[in-house]
């Protein structure tokens, strides 16, 4: 027996990018799968961790002696390389029309990326940039610190408590349970993490909202 639609609501839509609307696995297994391997790491357990942080704190985590300024440049080279590379990258299925139904209601981008490279990659998928886009500029710290989150709400004039988050990784749903926000998890890696509620894709996912504004959002 098919299991009941879950229904949460909300004023504001806070958005992950990387596995939760755009598909970039493809990009970010090179990329760090290239880093990995010159720095004598296995790329499998560097990608278990990478998914949701900015690279220079994944790159932290396994090489912690050394200099932030090296992990700094470092990560400045992997961003470039990304964002050089597009082969693969494409829509989450559901993206599109689940992003034409936020149309006009309030939601935000949370992304890990900077913004030049959220934009190649929204561009590469074919899909619409949110009006507010908090990136790795707009923080001092990685996923999962809350940082992004709580400036994500703020910018959209909410308590965390009255956003809904949508996340994919670990670092994603640890930074959006800090802010105080529910999470729906998206694809297979957020199942581990116990989100509110999941989603395999966002073709499972409809929302819809009352006329003062709140939103509800529906899983399955």
């Amino acid at each position: 027996m098919p299991a009941a639609p879950v229904r949460l609501t909300a004023r504001a839509v806070l958005l992950d990018m990387d596995g939760t609307l755009v598909d970039s696995d493809a990009v970010v297994e090179r990329c760090f799968g290239r880093w990995a391997e010159r720095h004598g790491l296995d790329p499998a357990e560097v990608l278990a961790v990478a998914h949701g942080r900015q690279g220079h704190a994944t790159m932290a985590h396994f090489l912690p002696d050394r200099p932030m300024e090296l992990n700094l440049a470092d990560n400045e080279r992997m961003l470039a390389e990304e964002r050089a590379d597009t082969e693969g990258v494409v829509p989450v299925p559901g993206a599109g029309a689940f992003l034409a139904s936020l149309s006009g209601h309030p939601h935000a981008l949370v992304t890990s990326a900077d913004q030049p490279l959220a934009r190649v990659r929204m561009a590469a998928a074919g899909l619409p940039l949110p009006p507010v886009l908090v990136t790795a500029e707009s923080v001092g710290a990685s996923k999962p610190d809350p940082e992004g989150f709580l400036k994500g709400a703020a910018a959209l004039g909410f308590a965390p408590a009255d956003c809904l988050a949508f996340e994919d990784s670990a670092a994603g749903i640890a930074a959006a349970r800090a802010a105080g926000t529910r999470v729906v998890g998206i694809g297979p890696r957020a199942l581990p993490h116990h989100p509110d509620a999941h989603a395999a894709t966002l073709t499972a996912v409809t929302v819809t909202a009352a006329p003062d504004g709140l939103l509800t959002v529906t899983i399955g």
